[in-house]
């Protein structure tokens, strides 16, 4: 796998970063920002933030509906800040393919918001990150 493949938006990915032992949150932002690229929002009292500041190299793993399961090993870059949600970049350095015939990823993890103003800032949050895609 050379490029990053598209995947549904929405789908809960795990970000890990390093900056002591390793770290893995799960996030419901990333998004593929071309074929080697992707941008995720982050808390701004995220510890996984507070680690990327301090060393930027970090792993971000898809597993999806239709067959997806890789790992992207990049650097990433805060792009943006607001007042709550920092926009992150990840620039990929390698993409690490777990997709094999010995199984099939037929869905991906199913969740949803319980709280209307969470979901309501998670749309914000994406449509902002859209525009630092296409950008």
């Amino acid at each position: 796998m050379d490029e990053l493949p598209d995947w549904p938006e929405g789908t809960a990915a795990i970000l890990s970063t390093g900056g002591g032992d390793p770290h893995a949150i799960p996030v419901s932002t990333a998004l593929r920002a071309g074929p080697r690229a992707a941008v995720l929002g982050l808390a701004l009292g995220r510890e996984s933030l507070a680690r990327l500041r301090r060393d930027p190299a970090c792993a971000l793993t898809v597993l999806a509906a239709g067959d997806l399961a890789f790992t992207v090993l990049g650097r990433a870059t805060i792009v943006s800040e607001g007042e709550r949600i920092a926009a992150v970049r990840i620039d990929v350095e390698r993409i690490q393919d777990h997709g094999t015939d010995r199984f099939v990823i037929e869905e991906g993890v199913r969740w949803r918001w319980t709280n209307g103003d969470a979901e309501r800032a998670d749309a914000l949050v994406r449509d902002t990150l859209r525009a630092l895609a296409t950008s």
